[in-house]
């Protein structure tokens, strides 16, 4: 079951550097969960397609998952692994966008900057 522990292991290791290094506080926002939810609709849809039984395009060696499939087919690994590298990516954008403040992308993550003169 080594694709069932590396799937959990990343998560952890992902919350973990939140909250222990970045502290970006994006785990307690709302958009987090909203992106997440919208990206999980179309992961199902992709993920379901490619993982079909009846006609896989990736194949799972099935000693190394917990056999698990929800839904159609869809390894639940699937979503502790995408969660981590989404997650991940999102913390990291999250953080450089509270760096560079000046920044036309991190203006058009974090919204439009209060100055005062």
């Amino acid at each position: 079951m080594e694709y069932t522990w590396a799937s959990i292991v990343a998560v952890l290791v992902v919350v973990a550097v939140e909250l222990l290094w970045l502290k970006t506080g994006l785990l307690r926002k709302l958009t987090f969960y909203v992106s997440w939810a919208i990206i999980l609709f179309f992961m199902v849809l992709v993920d379901g397609w490619l993982t079909k039984l009846s006609a896989p395009i990736v194949l799972y060696n099935e000693q190394e998952n917990s056999g698990i499939r929800f839904p159609w087919d869809i390894p639940v690994e699937d979503y502790l692994f995408g969660f981590a590298l989404i997650t991940l990516t999102m913390l990291l954008w999250e953080r450089w966008a509270q760096r560079h403040p000046d920044d036309e992308a991190s203006r058009r993550t974090t919204g439009p900057l209060i100055r005062r003169r």
